[in-house]
């Protein structure tokens, strides 16, 4: 079964946290430093001071002495810069741990984040290396208080600011009681009217979404207790845009993990708060990882039949995919419904929802939508659609196929080309001798037959040739022979689609009622070429066009036009003495050797 792009998932799916100010901090940074001789600055001041002491070396200008030059040992910068910060977080550690009342833990707190403030992930890497996230989250585990709380949630969400392998290495230790008291913490700020509730919220939205970039850890956080209760709550808690859109980033990295796809899609309550901020929400953010979520959730085969005959998931689908003003929303949600396309229980479900919808939004997806990508996946989403039980159904709905043949021919993407001529020639390989979509998908084909990017549609004209009640119809059809013709000579088109054109016509010869329509210039001109070709790889071709020759003339009244066709006559004498070459070597032939009747039958037409 023809697999197109299928099952598309994400690779760590846009985490990367918004720095402000293109990722320089937004205000002054309170920060220490060390003296020359190394202490440390005074703590007193809650807000913190900076204090520098600049030192010089005074180096003596070199002596008029004959020999090499002294060299001057000077300190690396970043060498200093690191022991810096390494003594700085150990003393704000050591200040935290021996903090004890309110006032001197509120100084403490707010030293840490002063030295925690800033976005240089090397710093990070060192704080959290130093164990800074173990001894917050102890202080936090302690207090009540509600201040404390939100400043510790906003220390914590700073230290994190490190790169996944250091996030990842020190959660091993960390990560199982920093977790389930953050997401107790989270439940507590939206369920009761601590102050500040909504910046809390927000750190600690923030801390989950750093541990979410880690593939590694989105097994163990999606197992949490009370982890997907807190994601489900995403459309239901009175929750400020900022954190919405966190929290379904934090739920758009778990569906990224092949291990959770069938946890999430059967949580209860978590599939439908997805919808509900896919379809509703006005953050653009959010409408897009919400998206992105179904997308992943998508990609898995067990979890593609429960999504495709849930109602309100295609329908949400379909509204992204048309009606989104974001290019990447789109995307996802086309994206999704080719992975739920995939599976072959899924097709016939997908084709006939709400009288076709689905099918609907992929060709406005295919032919409107300004994203390459966009495109791409609408023509892959009908590809995987397309089979027996769908064909007719498809060739029939609201001019696909034409669609398909001009998308063939007028994107400008090649790749898109190529895609939508993959799909229309699903939609016509696959339809029934008895359809009644035969000459519209046979006139697409025609169509779609004029772009360098066309494929297969030789093979699909062949094989419906070889169907005797169809080979009137088709030599009637405006330009399907003369797009044969052209077909079987151009070197534009492969050996192989050559060689299917040519059997196409000798097929449509095999029909008595052809054989007049078809003696023309334009036919006896392409079974000429073809007849002359040379090489082993090319006898079957050359073989099929002096069939259909012989065929054409068979009808009598072409014998004279035929003859007097310039080389004709030479092609079957050439016939004739392979013929004769291939009789005395006792060769056994397929074909009944007529060459030499056909070509004493031309002769005595002249």
């Amino acid at each position: 079964e023809l697999q197109h792009e299928h099952m598309l998932s994400r690779q760590a799916f846009r985490t990367n946290t918004s720095r402000p100010n293109g990722g320089n901090p937004g205000k002054k940074q309170s920060s220490s430093a060390s003296t020359s001789s190394g202490n440390h600055r005074s703590v007193s001041s809650i807000h913190g001071t900076e204090s520098y002491e600049s030192g010089y070396s005074h180096i003596s200008r070199r002596s008029e002495q004959v020999g090499p030059p002294r060299t001057i040992h000077r300190p690396d910068p970043v060498l200093e810069d690191k022991n810096d910060t390494v003594q700085n977080v150990k003393f704000i550690i050591s200040d935290l741990n021996k903090a004890i009342g309110h006032e001197r833990r509120i100084a403490a707190i707010t030293n840490a984040c002063a030295e925690f403030d800033h976005w240089d992930t090397d710093k990070h890497n060192i704080e959290l290396q130093l164990g800074c996230s173990n001894v917050l989250s102890l202080v936090l585990s302690m207090t009540d208080n509600e201040d404390e709380i939100r400043m510790l949630c906003s220390a914590l969400e700073m230290v994190y600011r490190a790169s996944t392998a250091i996030v990842s290495k020190t959660f091993q230790d960390v990560g199982p009681a920093v977790v389930p008291l953050l997401i107790k913490l989270l439940e507590k700020c939206e369920s009761s009217h601590l102050k500040h509730a909504d910046v809390s919220i927000l750190n600690i939205t923030k801390v989950l979404l750093y541990f979410s970039r880690v593939s590694e850890l989105r097994f163990t956080l999606a197992r949490h207790q009370g982890m997907l209760d807190a994601l489900t709550r995403v459309a239901t808690s009175a929750l400020s845009p900022d954190s919405r859109v966190l929290r379904m980033r934090v739920i758009a990295n778990l569906s990224n993990s092949e291990e959770n796809k069938v946890l999430m899609i059967s949580y209860e309550g978590l599939l439908d708060s997805i919808l509900k901020i896919a379809a509703l929400d006005l953050s653009d953010k959010a409408r897009e990882y919400a998206s992105a979520s179904l997308m992943d959730l998508a990609s898995s085969t067990e979890t593609q039949i429960v999504m495709a005959n849930h109602d309100k998931l295609l329908s949400t689908l379909v509204k992204l995919a048309v009606t989104d003003e974001e290019e990447e929303t789109r995307e996802y949600a086309v994206t999704a419904m080719q992975n739920l396309a995939f599976s072959k229980e899924n097709r016939e479900r997908l084709v006939t929802y709400a009288e076709g919808v689905v099918v609907e939004a992929l060709q406005k997806a295919l032919s409107t939508d300004s994203n390459e990508k966009s495109r791409r996946r609408a023509a892959g989403a009908l590809t995987n659609l397309a089979c027996e039980e769908t064909a007719e159904i498809m060739a029939n709905h609201n001019a696909l196929v034409e669609t398909l043949a001009m998308v063939t021919t007028q994107d400008k993407s090649d790749d898109v080309q190529k895609r939508a001529s993959l799909a229309l020639t699903k939609i016509a390989s696959s339809l029934t001798t008895d359809s009644e979509s035969f000459e519209t998908t046979m006139n697409a084909l025609i169509v779609a037959a004029a772009s360098p990017n066309s494929t297969g549609i030789p093979a699909v004209f062949r094989v419906k040739a070889r169907n005797a009640s169809r080979r009137a119809e088709m030599a009637r059809i405006p330009l399907l022979i003369e797009t044969l013709a052209e077909m079987s000579t151009l070197s534009d088109y492969s050996s192989k689609d050559r060689d299917n054109a040519t059997r196409a016509i000798m097929h449509l010869t095999n029909e008595s009622d052809n054989r007049k329509i078809m003696c023309n210039k334009v036919v006896l001109k392409a079974l000429l070429i073809a007849s002359n070709l040379e090489g082993k790889d090319q006898i079957e071709t050359r073989d099929s066009a002096i069939v259909a020759i012989e065929r054409l003339a068979t009808e009598v009244s072409n014998r004279q036009y035929m003859a007097r066709h310039e080389g004709l006559l030479v092609v079957i004498a050439q016939a004739a003495e392979r013929e004769s070459r291939s009789e005395l070597a006792g060769e056994k032939n397929s074909q009944p050797r007529l060459a030499k009747q056909l070509l004493m039958s031309l002769l005595l037409a002249m």
